[in-house]
């Protein structure tokens, strides 16, 4: 006998058999219900939204982000449309013979192409960046299971022209040095999006689209001259090489507007592969790197005594040959016994001592408040990144001030500047003693072509007319045949300028190590257009700013002046006398 209970039960008709399998049959079909029931009434709309959803592909319009341009409007930095090379791993059937294929038309290697475009995963990147012709000829390919989205390249078509100014962007599209970094926001714009329907990773044509269009970024115009500029950075690269020097600076300003008109460094890089290059030469260092100015600091003390009503360029020092101030027998950079000079000798000549004599008789206090003025121990106002503020020291702190400090600073040692600072310093001379902000943007273009100028630079009185008058005759000695440039003169045109050789403090070894030779000036002098600043870091051939940086000068200074159209002098320099 079988055992008895639930499921063992003996059927003993074919009728009791029947409505054995009919009430199994009703039980499962009620469960079959009941789960369709749930499918398609209750979880159902939720279902059909995930199978759309997977088919759904959301897909970013890149925005174009905004040229950069010199101040004629010629292209620095742009944008191009291009392609980022992408794949749905589990559409490949044959990655080893695809990456055969794929390979030789994106330039990559076979086996670099395989690895990216084997796998599972339903999106992967193959390559980024390429230009339209080259996604054309993929598609003629008829690969499976490779695609592409919109994306764009910034590019620079000058190359490393204007670089240390520009900047440049990393891969994601984003500024990461210079004008593309401080100005991304206004560059980039904002991307907009598309969402499609897909079926095994190819668009639908008949499916709904939704869009929002991206809005492009503004484009920027610089105060920079292109041809200026390409001309600065060849001839400072030029001395560079010739003087075997670590790097050097030219900066050209329009005085009267604060306007850069060019601003090399050396060394400098192509942003084109920035990743390739240095951060030490991606920095612009005539804004973002200090040093000691030297003799061309002279130009605050003379301004500074000048103002004060101490002195005035016939006013007479007698100069000995040696000058101890505290601890420290100062010097000239010349041997010489006894010298009877006017404090426009003194200026003419570079004299050390005659500036410490010069410096006090207005005193420290009164020297210090001038340099603020002047834009010394600040920043300049230009708001580029990485932007140094130079340093003063603080005769309040025992560590950074001593009895020879004030003799120091009178002649340009002791306190550190910008290449950029320097170039201010002598724009506010040039400018009837009205100091301008210094600036590097000219305005802004809107994605619907309206324009923008940008602010005009903010001037502040730091001496008078008639004292800025007085420095710049007095700086004209400079390059007469009693001064320290004589060979930076320009035919036809009234020069002014100071030479420098400043002694360099080196971070390794705690003290003073090579130089920084210059050459600062302006021209014409009796109502100077240009301002320009020259600066040579630690020359190994040669180390005057008379022979390394005056050179440098008088052809930028040559060029610029032909190519702004500015007349020649028609007054000859006053007569001014160095000795007594």
């Amino acid at each position: 006998m079988p055992p008895k209970g639930p499921r063992y039960v003996q059927l003993k008709s074919p009728h009791r058999r029947m409505r054995w399998v009919m009430a199994w049959f009703l039980f499962f079909m009620s469960i079959f219900g009941a789960r369709l029931v749930d499918l398609q009434v209750i979880h159902g709309p939720a279902l059909a939204q995930t199978a759309e959803n997977s088919r759904l592909q959301t897909a970013t319009l890149p925005a174009l982000r905004g040229m950069i341009t010199d101040v004629n409007g010629v292209p620095i930095a742009t944008t191009v449309m291009a392609r980022n090379i992408t794949t749905d791993q589990r559409l490949i059937k044959d990655p080893h013979a695809t990456a055969l294929a794929l390979a030789p038309v994106l330039g990559m290697d076979p086996k670099r192409v395989e690895k990216r475009i084997t796998g599972v995963r339903a999106f992967a990147y193959v390559t980024k960046g390429v230009s339209p012709d080259t996604w054309k000829r993929v598609t003629e390919l008829g690969l499976p299971g490779i695609f592409s989205e919109p994306t764009t390249v910034r590019e620079y078509p000058a190359g490393q022209m204007a670089a240390s100014i520009v900047g440049y962007v990393g891969g994601e599209g984003h500024g990461l040095g210079g004008l593309e970094y401080s100005l991304d926001k206004q560059l980039a714009g904002v991307d907009g999006k598309q969402t499609v329907e897909r079926v095994s990773g190819r668009e639908i044509p008949t499916s709904e689209k939704q869009s929002v269009d991206p809005v492009d970024g503004q484009t920027v115009r610089l105060t920079i001259d292109r041809d200026l500029q390409a001309l600065a950075e060849r001839t400072l690269a030029q001395r560079i090489k010739t003087a075997k020097a670590e790097g050097g600076d030219v900066v050209v300003l329009d005085p009267t507007t604060g306007n850069i008109l060019a601003m090399a460094t050396s060394p400098t890089f192509d942003p084109n592969v920035a990743y390739k290059t240095s951060d030490h030469a991606k920095r612009n260092e005539a804004v973002t790197d200090s040093f000691e100015p030297g003799s061309t600091g002279k130009i605050l003390t003379m301004a500074a005594v000048i103002e004060e009503g101490k002195a005035n360029p016939m006013t007479k020092f007698t100069i000995p040959s040696g000058l101890k101030r505290g601890d420290v027998v100062f010097h000239d950079h010349e041997p010489h016994g006894t010298l009877h000079l006017t404090l426009n000798g003194v200026l003419a000549q570079s004299s050390n001592m005659g500036s410490i004599l010069a410096a006090e008789k207005i005193g420290h206090n009164k020297w210090l408040s001038y340099a603020k003025k002047f834009g010394i121990g600040s920043k300049s106002g230009l708001k580029f990144p990485g932007e140094a503020a130079g340093i003063l020291p603080n005769p309040k702190n025992e560590n950074q001030w001593s009895a020879t400090t004030f003799p120091t600073l009178a002649f340009g040692q002791g306190y550190s500047v910008t290449a950029l600072q320097v170039a201010s310093v002598y724009a506010t001379i040039a400018n009837d003693g009205v100091r301008m902000t210094p600036r590097l943007i000219a305005g802004y273009t809107n994605p619907d072509g309206t324009q923008t100028q940008a602010p005009a630079s903010e001037g502040k009185r730091v001496v008078s007319a008639t004292t800025a008058k007085t420095v710049r005759e007095m700086l004209e000695s400079v390059v007469g045949p009693q001064g320290t440039a004589p060979d930076a003169k320009i035919p036809g045109y009234r020069v002014a300028g100071k030479t420098g050789t400043a002694n360099r403090f080196s971070d390794k070894t705690g003290g003073y190590s090579g130089f920084t030779a210059s050459f600062v000036g302006f021209a014409p002098a009796e109502k100077p257009s240009l301002v320009i600043a020259v600066m040579i870091h630690n020359p190994k051939n040669g180390h005057w700013g008379s022979t390394v940086a005056a050179p440098v000068w008088r052809t930028v200074m040559t060029y610029a002046l032909a190519q702004q159209k500015v007349p020649p002098s028609t007054t000859k320099p006053p007569k001014m006398r160095v000795k007594w």
